[in-house]
């Protein structure tokens, strides 16, 4: 069983904004899966369970998709809360988040290492007592000339980078997807040959 969890802040103002593009991806992976995410108050998360890789014959693989409903530096307490309501393994817990250090629609996979001064990571690995999770790391790329990073991530991407946000956000769903039925070897190799 796979947690995949998308990192962002809630509601409207934070809506589309760089920091948020893990939800965005989620949203997306829900609408591929023909499902909806919601409101789990147990676990404080917007949540589903799904099947995945459903071949005839097979149940397939079970993967809950899920956002927190708090900000983003308090994300690992209702992660590990859902990880734990569905008997899910560290190990097979996939986070998506924005990356300063990747240029805009760059798209990376890995399992641990650091957090990169990255909030919700952080959270999550204190929270799960580890940094051995699975990483999607969606490129933002850096703020123009002096911006503060913290402001420039709450911001929306520009008009030029709208029109390619689409197309990264289904390679991203792409990326979950193949983990769930291929392994992340396989994954990261399909990711990273083709970007």
């Amino acid at each position: 069983m796979y947690t995949v969890v998308g990192l962002g802040n809630p509601g409207p103002k934070y809506a589309g904004t760089r920091h948020s593009i893990g939800h965005m991806v989620i949203d997306v992976l829900a609408q591929r899966l023909n499902t909806r995410l919601s409101l789990h108050k147990q676990t404080q998360t917007q949540s589903t369970a799904v099947r995945v890789g459903v071949r005839p014959g097979e149940p397939g693989e079970q993967v809950v998709l899920g956002m927190s409903t708090g900000y983003m530096n308090t994300s690992g307490g209702p992660v590990t809360s859902l990880m734990s309501y569905y008997n899910g393994e560290v190990e097979n817990l996939i986070v998506i988040h924005d990356e300063l250090d990747l240029p805009f629609g760059t798209l990376k996979l890995k399992r641990g290492g650091g957090e990169g001064g990255h909030n919700g990571l952080k959270s999550i690995s204190q929270s799960s007592g580890t940094k051995n999770y699975i990483r999607l790391r969606c490129g933002i790329g850096r703020p123009p000339g002096r911006q503060d990073p913290a402001d420039f991530v709450l911001s929306q991407f520009s008009a030029a980078e709208r029109k390619e946000l689409g197309v990264m956000l289904e390679i991203a769903a792409d990326a979950v997807i193949d983990i769930i039925e291929l392994g992340l070897e396989k994954a990261t190799m399909r990711l990273h040959t083709a970007s």
